[in-house]
């Protein structure tokens, strides 16, 4: 079964001070099956990369490396993110007091019926309340 997949999920696997077991798991589902994000997955993922390698915490290499190897594994873009956002995302945005960034990922998961891999707490929480299953932590 296919899953949802955030950027804090995502970090967490390139980051080798931030993997863990269940972080592990969630990538050898994407690997073996496959995962599905939001159209501002791919610029909020570079974007911290982008600043982990300006602060030192990634070189340029790893960097590349990491988006090569995340190029490779079955991991879908949304084309109906941006046709929702102005009114289901920020819908959910408002009712969880989450960022409308966040909001994607969960109205994502909502829609298609799939759990969500996402470390952060806020997003957790308001996925709980709307009844979609967690993975990640």
């Amino acid at each position: 079964m296919s899953l949802v997949i955030d950027a804090s999920a995502t970090l967490a696997w390139i980051y080798p001070d931030e993997i863990t077991a269940l972080i592990e798991a969630v990538f050898d589902r994407v690997i073996e099956e496959d995962a599905w994000v939001p159209t501002l997955w791919r610029i909020e993922v570079a974007n911290c990369l982008a600043g982990s390698v300006r602060r030192n915490r990634l070189s340029l290499a790893k960097r590349d490396d990491a988006l090569s190897n995340l190029a490779r594994l079955p991991i879908f873009d949304d084309a109906e993110t941006g046709v929702r956002v102005w009114d289901k995302t920020l819908l959910l945005a408002d009712r969880h007091k989450l960022t409308v960034y966040d909001a994607t990922y969960l109205e994502l998961a909502l829609r298609l019926s799939l759990p969500l891999a996402t470390l952060d707490d806020d997003l957790r929480e308001a996925a709980q309340r709307e009844g979609v299953a967690l993975l990640g932590k």
